[in-house]
């Protein structure tokens, strides 16, 4: 592990000489990962996309793409495009990238199951804010708005995410 790394440690993600206070998934961390069981996946993990909301912030890199209102995230295990990024209309299961709520204002990707994804190994594992300190996500890594923006500025694209096992 480097001071470029992303580490989760018990007081948070340690980055850059900093300490940031985060949440994980609602089922904790998992060797096993598992479609919709709510679990953060161990291991290590790279940061290969960066995603925001133009009508809400400026872009926080050059590298970063801007979320349109089509934009989806395929989360059907059956579907050909699974864990992919997908445009309305789309018929299979899937989330919504442009929230009415602020999460996903500023998203940061990882190659968890990604780009050959395993039917059922989990979708979307990403970086975004949180809801409120301490509440839990499905399975993502969530940050203060300030916090994320601050690591989205330090990032680049194969920055490790490293969940180490309980």
């Amino acid at each position: 592990m480097t001071p470029k790394d992303l580490v989760l440690t018990p007081r948070g993600i340690r980055f850059a000489g900093r300490m940031f206070p985060c949440s994980i998934g609602k089922g904790g961390r998992s060797r096993t990962k598992r479609e919709g069981d709510g679990a953060t996946p161990t291991g290590e993990h790279q940061i290969v996309g960066m995603l925001y909301r133009p009508d809400r912030i400026s872009p926080p890199t050059a590298w970063a793409i801007p979320i349109g209102p089509r934009d989806l995230w395929s989360d059907d295990v059956c579907d050909a495009r699974y864990n992919q990024m997908v445009s309305a209309p789309y018929a299979c299961s899937h989330e919504k990238l442009r929230r009415s709520d602020p999460l996903y204002d500023l998203v940061l990707l990882t190659d968890w199951n990604w780009p050959n994804a395993i039917p059922g190994q989990g979708s979307a594992i990403f970086l975004h804010q949180w809801r409120r300190p301490g509440y839990p996500t499905e399975g993502c890594v969530a940050f203060r708005r300030d916090h994320l923006h601050w690591i989205a500025a330090h990032v680049q694209p194969g920055t490790r995410l490293i969940i180490p096992e309980v």
